[in-house]
């Protein structure tokens, strides 16, 4: 049973907080933003292959942080683990997925859609065990599931991608699906089967 205050939710306070440390100057311009770092984590609780704690947090920062003090490394550190902790217990438990950007692909000129920021990062966090995901016994059901995601990511450029995500509608529809679907990816890798 997990500690109910190492998964108690981010305050705004402590949203507000950890979002600063991460677009100052203590930490690489290659770090992840709040949304960034959301979507990695969801990817690395689904994840059927664990990563460290160590390299959690190394991929989140791009390298180390310039902390300026202990204290301070403590504390930044205590919020990511929360964050990461809440988001399991979120999938683990079947709530919610709580996203912290629209579920929508409308960029601008000058700038890509959060939920693009989100899903790259997501894909980021597939990445680092992608033989894992993809060498599963439902390996067809989990890119089915992931679909949404790789589409909202814009990282792939073929065709049958590229034309997904120009009908409007049809993406629309695919990126509202991304929370439920979160959830049952982590069914898929962590359920006994008769629970699926």
């Amino acid at each position: 049973m997990q500690n109910p205050l190492l998964t108690a939710p981010l305050n705004d306070n402590e949203l507000d907080e950890l979002e600063a440390f991460l677009f100052s100057d203590a930490v690489s311009e290659d770090a992840l933003d709040l949304i960034g770092t959301h979507g990695y984590f969801c990817a690395l609780n689904i994840s059927p292959a664990e990563i460290s704690e160590k390299q959690r947090l190394q991929e989140v920062f791009d390298g180390k942080p310039d902390y300026q003090s202990e204290e301070q490394k403590q504390r930044i550190t205590h919020l990511l683990n929360r964050l990461y902790s809440n988001i399991g217990s979120d999938l683990y438990n079947d709530h919610d997925m709580l996203m912290p950007c629209d579920l929508t692909l409308h960029d601008t000129e000058d700038e890509v859609a959060e939920l693009t920021l989100w899903a790259q990062a997501f894909m980021e966090g597939v990445f680092l065990k992608e033989d894992e995901w993809f060498n599963h016994q439902a390996e067809e059901e989990v890119a089915e599931l992931m679909l949404p995601i790789m589409i909202a990511s814009d990282l792939f450029e073929e065709p049958e991608f590229t034309s997904m995500r120009d009908d409007q509608r049809l993406c629309d529809e695919m990126c509202r699906s991304i929370p439920d679907l979160l959830v049952d990816l982590y069914l898929l890798f962590h359920a006994p089967k008769d629970k699926r």
